[in-house]
């Protein structure tokens, strides 16, 4: 009787891995899980352009006015300057969510390179974001912008993001939506072998 007669079910010839588990079974190497990392991170942070844009679109425009020797809001009881921070908080949360969906989809097998990288890529598009939006939105001198108008005249504020904790919108709502669909329907851990 050959030794292999003799343990015809043992674990270890089959995996050749000299041991009874492979060490990553079904996953993707250390070097493959970091690049798909970095590019996690780089195709989210690119996609901030289009929360900037969004923003810029969608945000409400606090209105000043011009005496000639100083600058007003011209409806003080409004509620522009808290809208514009929670237009980015609500645009970034539902882009956040998107975001988790898709880096689940494209990569059920990551790890946590994978979910480092969706973070980090959210949280660089939200600072994308809110620059190009600053960037691309009313003149920041208001004075310069007051005396362009002319006295008497209303003119937008320039967009501003007061609270800088909605920075944090994205990536939050991005990785809890990716570590709640990878808990639900990611790859399970396989059962080891029972042995008779």
């Amino acid at each position: 009787m050959t030794p292999h007669d003799q343990y015809p079910h043992d674990p270890r010839r089959s995996s050749g891995a000299g041991g009874p588990y492979p060490e990553n079974p079904g996953g993707p190497g250390l070097g493959v899980e970091l690049r798909q990392g970095a590019l996690v991170a780089l195709a989210v942070t690119v996609a901030g352009v289009a929360l900037g844009l969004l923003w810029l679109w969608l945000a409400p425009r606090m209105p000043l006015v011009s005496d000639g020797k100083a600058v007003f809001i011209k409806n003080s009881e409004g509620e522009e300057a808290i809208g514009a921070d929670g237009t980015f908080v609500l645009l970034a949360a539902g882009l956040g969510v998107l975001t988790g969906a898709v880096v689940f989809w494209f990569f059920r097998r990551g790890g946590i390179a994978i979910v480092v990288g969706t973070a980090v890529g959210a949280l660089l598009a939200s600072v994308v974001a809110w620059r190009m939006g600053v960037w691309l939105g009313p003149a920041q001198d208001v004075a310069a912008h007051a005396r362009a108008v002319g006295k008497g005249k209303t003119f937008d504020a320039p967009l501003q993001l007061r609270a800088k904790g909605a920075l944090l919108a994205w990536p939050i709502a991005a990785t809890a939506v990716h570590l709640a669909l990878t808990g639900v329907f990611g790859p399970r851990d396989p059962e080891p072998p029972v042995h008779v």
